[in-house]
């Protein structure tokens, strides 16, 4: 059973050790983080052993077989069983019963999302999230990534236009323009986290902006139109 120790750093339960959940557990493991780890393949198990002596194969993920394991010890449980609803909706209805202080499911759709929302767990949808990042690079081949955190807001990294190189941030005014803010910028491997107003943009400069997608859409259409000018 596992065991939480003393309160030093979050303790993490993973159940479903597909991508999803192998690359999370990975991730988690490389941090430092205290793990179990949970799957019905044993192969799929005893490859996490490696980072945790906490991995079991588990056949039932009912109530009483998941409190044996000490998953209810945990800080955070993440259920990345999206492919089988019905396994994903009781095992997250259990791990909230049990107690745990923040439950996260994945979601293989919106209707899945919502039944878990009401159970009570925070909902991520992978696949969707890596598509709307792929779409959006797909749109306009300046940007080189994109994440949407809300409808509203947008983080994208994006080489810095033609148009701008030479000119000042101040000059530029991405913010009165398009509502976008520099969060940092990127040239030949050395990150600028702070940028200043009299920054001037240089060639092969990458920039993270956050705003609303439809900034972030203007501001490509409209540097496409002055570069290709």
């Amino acid at each position: 059973m596992f065991w939480k120790k003393k309160k030093e750093k979050d303790t993490y339960g993973i159940i479903g050790l597909g991508r999803f959940g192998r690359a999370l557990a990975m991730d988690l493991a490389s941090s430092g983080a205290d793990l179990l780890v949970l799957d019905k393949e044993e192969e799929k198990v005893r490859e996490l052993r490696d980072y945790t002596e906490n991995a079991y194969v588990v056949k039932n993920l009912d109530k009483k077989t998941l409190a044996e394991t000490g998953i209810q010890n945990c800080d955070v449980a993440v259920v990345c069983i999206g492919e089988h609803m019905d396994t994903s909706i009781l095992t997250t209805l259990h791990l909230v019963s049990l107690g745990i202080p923040r439950v996260i499911a994945k979601a293989a759709s919106s209707e899945h999302g919502e039944i878990l929302e009401k159970l009570g767990a925070e909902v991520v949808y992978p696949e969707r999230d890596m598509a709307i990042r792929l779409a959006r690079r797909l749109e306009t081949s300046s940007v080189l990534d994109y994440i949407q955190l809300s409808e509203k807001l947008n983080i994208s990294k994006l080489m810095v236009p033609a148009r701008l190189v030479g000119k000042t941030v101040l000059g530029a005014n991405l913010r009165g323009e398009f509502g976008l803010n520099i969060i940092a910028i990127e040239n030949t491997g050395e990150l600028t986290d702070s940028v200043r107003p009299e920054y001037v943009f240089r060639k092969e400069d990458i920039m993270f902006l956050s705003g609303s997608k439809s900034g972030l859409n203007r501001l490509s259409q409209w540097a496409e139109e002055r570069d290709g000018s």
